[in-house]
This record gives C-alpha cells, structure tokens and sequence, in this order.
C-alpha cells in the first residue's frame, strides 16, 4: 500500500493543476446540484419491526387523509387568577381564535374547539386548541406559521396568557457562531503547530473543499433519499474534523521529509506513502463504524451515518491527492521563515551525500534531542503503574453518572423556559396533569364491539388518567382510543402503562404515539448496542491485527476505546441530565438523554479514537520494525507524532465544541459528547494509558502468531519498501515492490 500512495502522492504533486481542477470542479458541480435540488422535507421517522411503527401503519392505511404523519400545534389559552376560561368574554377570545386559524392556511385539516371537544381544565383555569396539519412540520410555509403566531398573539392582547406549542413551529436547527469559532481555534493551532500561515491553511482549506462538496452532494440528494437536516450538520461536524487532522498528518509528514533534505516532489510522494497510508486505515475504521450503524435497522440512523461515512471517504481522497497537489504549488513555504533559511544554506552541489548530511546542513534537530514528546514517553516509561492506575480510575469516576443514565426522545418538556413551546407544555401539565403531554393512541383492528372491549380493559389498568371512548373510521372495522397517563411521558410509570396494555389486549391491539414510539425506540437501540459493538469492534480489531501485526496492541486500542466512550456518556448524563455546569454549556433545561445518543457516541467516537491509536502507534510500530527496542521505539512514537496528534485533538475538539452553541438540543448534547469524548480519549487514553501498558508488556506487545503472521497480508503501513535504495544507484529512487 507504501508503494501505491507513494505513486499517487507523486502523480498528484506534479499534475498538481489538473487535481486541483478536478476538485474544484466537483466543487462547483456538488454546489450546483444542491442549488437546483428541490427543497427537502423533515426526514421521516421509523422504526421498523415494532408495536408503535405497526400500530402508525395501520392508522395511516384505515383512516386515511387523518394526517397521521402532519403536523400538530397547540395553542393553549390561560385565564387571569381568580377568573375561568369559560367566562363570556374569555370564550369569545378562544372562538375568534378557532375561526382565525380555521381561515389562514390551505394546509389545516382540522381545528377543535375547546368548549366542543372537552379541551378545559377542571378548575377552568386552562383550554386549548389543537391544529391538525396535511403536512408535517418541516413542509409548513413560513405564511401558515406566521398565521399560527399570530393567532396567538392576537389573542395575547385581549387579557388571556397565550402559548403554542407542538411540532408544527418546528425549524432547520439554527447555527450559531460556534462552528466558526471552532474553525478559528483550528487555524490558530495549526499556525503555532507550524509556524507558517501556509502550512496553516491547507488543511482548513481543504476541510473546507471536502464538507462543501459533501455537505452540497447531501442537499442535492435530501429530497430523492428523505435526509433530514440533522444528517448535513451531522456531515458537517465529522467531515471538518477528519479533514482538517488528516491533511494535518500529510503535510506535517511533508514538513519532516523537506527537512530532512529530501526534493519537494520526494517528500510529497514519501508523505503520502507513510502518513498517507495512516490516514486510509483510519479513515476506514471511521467508515466502519458509521456504516455499521445501519445494523440498528432504524432508517434516519443509518441515513446519517451513510453520509457522515461518504464525508470521511471524500477527506481521505483529498488528503491522498489534493492535498501533495497544493504541495506542489506551495513548495518550500510550507516551512518556517527559519527553516526555508536553512534549508537554502543547505543546498549545495554535492547532492550525494545522502539524507543524514543534509539533515546536519539544514540544521535540523539531531533524532535523539528530546521535545514535550519524548519528556512525557520517558516519565510514562519510568512510572507505567502509577500512569496507568490514575488514568483508568480518573475515566471510572468521570463514568459514574453513566449508570444514572436515563433515555428518551427530546419533546417540547426539554426546551428551555423562553421558549413559547416549553410554556405550552408546562400549562397543559398544570391543568390537565402531567401525562397530557404525552397520550397514548391505542388503534384496534377490529369492529365497534372489539374497540368497547379494548377501552373496558384499558380502564381496568392502573397508571391511566383519562381514556376517551373509541372513535371508528368510516368503514368501521377499526378504532382509535386515547389514553392520558397519570405521569410524565418519560416516567417508569408511564412505560409501565405501554406495556400493561400490550400485554392484556390481543394482537388486533396495537399502542403508538410519540411516548409508545420513545419506548419502543429506547429498547430497539438497546438490543441493538451489543450487536452493533461487536460488528464494529470486531471489524476494526481485525483491520487493526493487519495494520499493527499484533494481537495485544488491537485489544488495548479496543479496551481503551471502550473505556473512553464510557466516561464521555457520563459527563453527558452529568451535564444534560443532572444539570452539572449546565449554565456554562448553554443548558436551560435538563432531561433524559437521547435515546440514539449511547449507539451513535459509540460509532462515532469509536472512529475517531482509532485516528490517534493508528497516527502515534504505527510510528512506534516502524521505530521497532527498524529495530528499535519497546521503550525506544515509544519515545520515538512520542518524538515524531505527539505534537501533531495533541494539536489535531485539540482542532477536532474545537470542531466538536463549537455545536455545542446550536439551539438544537440533540445537536447540541451530540457535539459536546463527542467533543468531551475526544478529549478524554486523546490525551487520557492514547497519551497516557497506551505508553503505560506497551511499556509493561515490552516485545509481547508486538507479538503475533506465526501461523497468523504469514496469513496476514503485508500492507506495509510503516513504508518499509521505501527505504529499500533502488541497486541500479540514485539513493534518491526506490524499489517500489508492489505489496
């Protein structure tokens, strides 16, 4: 694989003009495409194989034209203290409402009125509206929300306190200012990592190339194959982060090789060869776990992870080849002012002396002059135990909260206090308790007789507060019920309740709606987790076996990992659930967490976990292929590749943390899990726990099988077939041996 990247990087380095028009063509073609695209609607939520998508099917196939699938709102009407909604004049105000709403879109099904349709509180403090919309809330136009704002509001002025809640004021996430920020904090690492604007640049700009032409090719597609708009942001945040550290690894390796005296168009081939075949396999264990997720068999889930994948594959082919392309148009100013200076003195006739003279010339640092790097190898070296015990029990307690975590699907509930739609929810709560926000719809296949019966049944349960008599479609052989817990939709209570029906009605009963939904999904991503983690571990153990030759190295990465992800899903329990430092997170609210949240913090952080394991273990890995002893070869791992990973740690935690100023909650907890997730990974686990135990195991960690050692491809990650001097003499050329 050296061999072929080797190629390509010097192919890409000298047809630099036509690369970089190739990609600045897909560019401007991905753009076009996503600019002509028809606009997407909200990607539709399923869940196949369960009671609550069965139960919506059938609702859609027997009452048809009912929008099972559109929009909802509430607007809830509050009357002064001491005073009723059913006063003259309060009534008045609510039927001016109904026939405001009732007049100002094409795209209303229906809307009930209150004193009709039983929709006050005992106390006759509280009333609401409900509106049934054709379509859901991402298809609403902006003129059918304005009407059902402005009802509101013109309501709110004639003495009732007035809020709307429910899906249909549903929006894009709006972007905040720090995804740029976090773009910001990445340029300013990469100009104090190289101390050259230049260098500093490439990686943004070809980050910047990569998410355009994949974020674009997805809002060109959002339409046809039903993305939603958390699937682009989603592209987003991972594509900036792999791509920015993976041109970062390139060009760092391009930087080594200049100074090591090496011509440009060398170091460009040599760069890519090396790093560049780093960058293949860590990008495949990124691709591994993403798609991996389609095992979870959840559409919008796999979606996502389909397209976050499609934006690492675009970063790891424009590193291999854009990236040894802008090379070829930067040359030497990839350098620092010092070191293009000594590099000039360092060119003289005598080009026969080899790499080692040129180095001296260049001035260069001798390979044994310690840095940070190998300052903090060798403390590991002289202290594994104490490194390693304080790193492990330091994740263990940052993991405790994990075992509080509590799952659900984010509602109106979880929204903070100054939202419209949070003070809807708490007034219907107030007045008509705490399980109106989230009924149940129960749907019977059956006649009348079977829909009485179903509703004695339910009434003879416990955890219900109200249920409604069945309500036949038009051809009569099916019915709907609604039930109203007693508790909040999150509760145990109420997840009691969902299954106390299921289990004293017969299969011609089926329970959905959004709390049924949230339960089914919750246990669906639990069954899944262990399956998907041992698909997605099991797979990268193996490429990991391939690229290492080693059996130990492979399960530490994976323990490591396992271990890592752990203590992030604490601190995001601790923080969205418990509240801890919410302030300084922009957390109003807290609540359970994500219900995907668990499955998808494993693919992803997985992923990006192997980026590092891969980046600073394969140059220990060829330090001892070369010879090295086991602690020699940690140091010289240390030498050539701390700095680089601490700064592409901290660029993709700047990436991540930057989401974390969106108002979307999901967006929100994803970018500070992973955010925290690679924190803790990078400088805990790869930084510290790993040099820990490869020094407590010495040789025995790099120790694989004889019977599997000659089964094993030889991919040479490490670019050994490069060092081979070419016998017909320019030590220049290399014997490029296919692997």
């Amino acid at each position: 694989m050296a061999t072929f990247l080797y190629k390509l990087g010097r192919s890409a380095f000298r047809r630099r003009r036509l690369v970089a028009l190739l990609w600045v063509a897909l560019l401007a073609v991905a753009g076009i495409g996503a600019a002509t695209a028809p606009t997407a609607t909200s990607s539709s939520f399923s869940i196949p194989g369960t009671e609550a998508q069965r139960a919506f099917d059938l609702l859609e196939e027997r009452f048809p034209g009912a929008g099972a699938d559109g929009a909802t709102a509430r607007v809830v009407f509050r009357a002064p203290e001491g005073q009723k909604m059913t006063d003259a004049a309060h009534k008045a105000v609510v039927e001016d409402t109904v026939a405001q709403l009732k007049s100002g879109s094409d795209q209303i099904v229906s809307v009930t009125d209150p004193y009709t349709a039983q929709a006050v509180s005992q106390d006759g403090s509280t009333a609401y509206v409900s509106v049934s919309y054709k379509v859901n809330g991402m298809e609403l136009t902006d003129a059918t929300r304005e009407a059902l704002t402005e009802a509101g509001q013109d309501a709110q002025g004639k003495g009732l306190t007035v809020e709307v809640g429910g899906d249909a004021l549903q929006t894009m996430p709006a972007t905040g200012a720090g995804e740029i920020v976090g773009v910001v904090v990445a340029g300013i690492v990469l100009v104090m990592t190289f101390g050259s604007l230049v260098a500093a640049g490439l990686p943004l700009l070809t980050a910047v190339i990569g998410v355009g032409i994949g974020v674009a090719t997805i809002t060109a597609l959002a339409s046809v194959l039903d993305l939603g708009s958390t699937t682009s942001t989603l592209a987003m945040m991972i594509g900036l982060a792999v791509g920015i550290d993976y041109a970062l690894f390139i060009v760092s390796r391009y930087r080594a090789e200049l100074t090591e005296g090496r011509e440009k168009e060398e170091a460009a081939g040599r760069a890519v060869g090396t790093a560049g075949s780093a960058v293949v396999f860590a990008g495949l264990t990124v691709v591994i776990a993403l798609v991996g997720l389609a095992v979870v068999n959840i559409p919008m889930l796999t979606k996502m992870g389909f397209a976050a994948a499609g934006t690492v594959v675009i970063a790891v082919l424009i590193a291999l080849t854009l990236i040894p392309a802008l090379l070829g148009f930067a040359g030497d100013k990839v350098l620092s002012r010092k070191e293009r200076k000594e590099r000039e003195q360092g060119e003289e006739p005598e080009q026969g002396a080899g790499a080692a003279k040129s180095a001296d010339k260049l001035g260069a640092k001798p390979a044994d002059e310690p840095n940070g790097g190998t300052r903090w190898a060798r403390f590991v070296l002289r202290r594994p135990v104490l490194v390693l015990l304080v790193g492990v029990l330091g994740l263990g307690a940052v993991a405790l909260p994990a075992a509080s975590l509590e799952m659900g699907l984010p509602d109106d509930g979880v929204k903070p206090v100054s939202a419209t739609e949070r003070r809807a929810y708490d007034a219907l709560s107030d007045g008509f308790g705490p399980g109106f926000n989230g009924p149940l719809l129960v749907v019977v296949d059956g006649d009348k007789a079977t829909a009485d019966q179903t509703v004695a049944t339910i009434k003879g349960l416990e955890g219900w507060a109200a249920v409604t008599p069945a309500t036949l479609n038009k051809a009569g052989d099916a019915a709907m019920i609604t039930v109203v817990p007693k508790d909040r939709p999150s509760s145990a209570a109420t997840e009691s309740l969902v299954h106390d029906i299921r289990g004293a009605t017969g299969d011609d009963v089926l329970v959905t709606g959004a709390t049924a939904m949230n339960i089914d999904f919750s246990e669906k991503m639990n069954d899944a987790l262990v399956p998907y983690l041992a698909l997605v571990v099991g797979l990268a153990f193996v490429l990991l076996t391939l690229v290492f030759r080693s059996v130990l190295v492979p399960l530490k990465a994976a323990l490591g990992f396992l271990l890592s992800v752990v203590a992030a899903l604490g601190a995001v329990v601790a923080v969205f659930q418990w509240g801890w430092l919410g302030g300084l997170f922009g957390v109003e609210q807290t609540g359970p967490i994500m219900s995907m949240m668990p499955i998808f913090m494993v693919g992803v952080v997985f992923g990006l976990a192997m980026d590092y394991e891969v980046f600073l273990v394969t140059r220990m890995r060829e330090a001892y292929v070369h010879g090295e002893r086991p602690g020699e070869a940690i140091v010289t791992g240390f030498r050539h590749s701390a700095r680089v990973v601490t700064a592409a740690a901290v660029i993709m935690i700047a990436v991540f943390a930057g989401f974390i100023g969106m108002t979307d909650q999901m967006i929100k907890m994803i970018g500070f899990g992973l955010a925290v997730a690679v924190l803790f990974d990078a400088f805990v686990v790869r930084m510290a726990i790993v040099p820990a135990v490869l020094a407590l195991l010495g040789h025995k960690a790099w120790w694989l099988p004889k019977w599997l050692d000659r089964l094993l491809p030889n991919v040479d990650v490490e670019g050994e077939a490069l060092t081979k001097p070419d016998p017909a003499g320019d030590p220049r050329e290399r014997d490029l041996v296919k692997v």
